[in-house]
């Protein structure tokens, strides 16, 4: 009986990988091409593999997100041609696509299989993505869960006797009660970065992962849910623009430096014009009437501002001033400004977080501080080490924010939620508290990738408010 054979594709950045089993004897000589052509562009856009046992669910997911990285779409959503700069590598060298493939023997446990293995460098290529055509296609893979996530939100907010004609979007009104409540939903959803280190994690999620998230009980950061707002209402035909911001960003927006960087990835020297893109919300536009919304939370207010109360909020006052939103994420409390922006630089920004920049889960844990979970109640933050001196050291970090702040915090060098904080953040969220826990291996490992081996880590679990005050619901529908 022969070995299977088996077609694995993997990303060389972002770590997406799928493997996928042939029944085609062919395929064992097939041009690479041809081979890639037939498996990864024209992938079904059902469960058939599945049923047939050629790949995993997971996988499946997989290879879907491996085609947008590979392949330009249309505004049509079809796959056309490969995007300019891409490479494929077969055992480490640059492979031909009009050459036969290479196959090695593998194993899998016990089982000898024959092993098609190819690699997508993506160094070279541009930001040529098609946001129109990517979220058509990004629907029609589960068109019945993001149509579920929409309904439920709506009648949550509205009640079932009005979601139908919500859902028409017929009139301004409805279209303004859809984004609203669409925008409370996704409001409401964790803050968080656990996520990232589940077993199946990915280190930064597109706008449909991360509604698909959401759906499951989890959530995200500010530029994965903004891109999640944004790809169910672009759905529903809702004209939109991503706004940019941060703290103490008052303007201009330095929109040639964000590029530059962009296309450089160097990033050194550059916070002062970072902080203009720490933060991302919409603008929609319903009936020539402007209307800003922010639901990503973060401690971030959610905001819903129609007409004049969002242009204050896009323009500068007659003493020059711009206005902000006052935010304390944890200890500290920040003004953020917002601004309009040209949109490629959100969208490129968004691409390279998800396709190009390979330790974006960890900047965003610890460089960008927002840690595994942020609420209104609680914060918390992996305590990596080497050494009990190096724990020592991060200990005293946080007992001294946590004293200056009056916060109440476990500092364990264990990865534990059984100090009475982590026992409240149990209480409060059971479903965060599941997901920080679950986070550990991954983390860990995902760390000694980044700054060597043989750490350990534990917890700082802090409660930023006293437990007898009632956490705030979120926004009034």
């Amino acid at each position: 009986m022969p070995s299977s054979l088996i077609l694995r594709i993997t990303d060389t950045v972002s770590g997406r990988n799928a493997a996928l089993r042939l029944d085609d004897p062919a395929a064992r000589s097939a041009p690479l091409g041809r081979l890639l052509d037939r498996y990864l562009r024209n992938t079904p856009n059902d469960d058939r593999l599945i049923r047939a046992r050629a790949i995993t669910a997971d996988g499946l997911l997989a290879l879907r997100s491996l085609q947008d990285l590979v392949y330009r779409s249309d505004d049509s959503g079809r796959l056309t041609g490969v995007f300019a700069g891409v490479r494929f590598l077969q055992q480490g060298r640059p492979a031909c696509l009009t050459l036969p493939v290479s196959v090695q023997s593998a194993t899998a446990g016990d089982v000898p299989l024959e092993l098609i293995d190819v690699a997508v460098d993506r160094t070279d290529a541009g930001y040529d993505r098609n946001w129109t055509g990517f979220h058509l296609r990004r629907w029609r893979h589960h068109p019945h869960c993001y149509e579920t996530f929409v309904r439920t939100a709506v009648a949550a907010a509205y009640g079932p006797s009005e979601t139908d004609q919500v859902l028409r979007g017929d009139t301004p009104c409805r279209q303004r009660k859809l984004i609203r409540a669409l925008a409370a939903r996704i409001w409401r959803s964790d803050f968080e970065n656990y996520s990232r280190f589940a077993s199946d994690g990915l280190r930064f999620k597109t706008g449909d992962e991360t509604v698909r998230n959401i759906a499951a009980g989890a959530g995200g950061i500010c530029t994965e849910k903004v891109q999640a707002l944004k790809f169910l209402t672009d759905h529903y035909g809702l004209e939109s623009e991503y706004l940019l911001g941060g703290p103490s960003a008052p303007g201009p927006l330095p929109a040639d430096r964000l590029r530059e960087m962009l296309n450089t990835f160097d990033f050194r020297f550059a916070r002062r014009h970072m902080r203009y893109w720490q933060h991302a919300a919409l603008l929609y536009w319903v009936d020539g009437e402007p209307l800003l919304v922010d639901a990503t939370n973060g401690n971030i207010p959610f905001l819903f501002l129609r007409g004049a109360a969002g242009r204050r909020m896009l323009s500068n006052g007659a003493d020059g001033d711009r206005p902000s939103v006052r935010v304390r994420m944890v200890a500290e409390t920040e003004d953020y400004h917002y601004h309009r922006v040209d949109q490629d630089v959100p969208q490129n920004l968004f691409f390279a977080l998800e396709g190009w920049l390979d330790d974006t889960d960890l900047v965003q844990v610890f460089e960008n501080e927002l840690g595994l979970y942020l609420s209104d109640q609680h914060y918390v933050v992996p305590l990596p080490y080497r050494s009990e001196s190096e724990y020592r050291r991060l200990k005293g970090q946080y007992e001294g924010l946590c004293h200056r702040a009056g916060f109440r915090a476990d500092l364990s060098p264990e990865w534990t939620l059984d100090g009475p904080v982590g026992g409240e953040l149990a209480a409060v969220n059971p479903t965060a508290a599941a997901g920080v826990l679950a986070a550990q291996d991954q983390l860990i490992d995902r760390y000694n990738w980044w700054d060597g081996p043989d750490h350990r880590a534990g917890l700082a679990v802090i409660a930023l408010r006293p437990p007898s005050k009632v956490s705030d619901k979120g926004p009034t529908l």
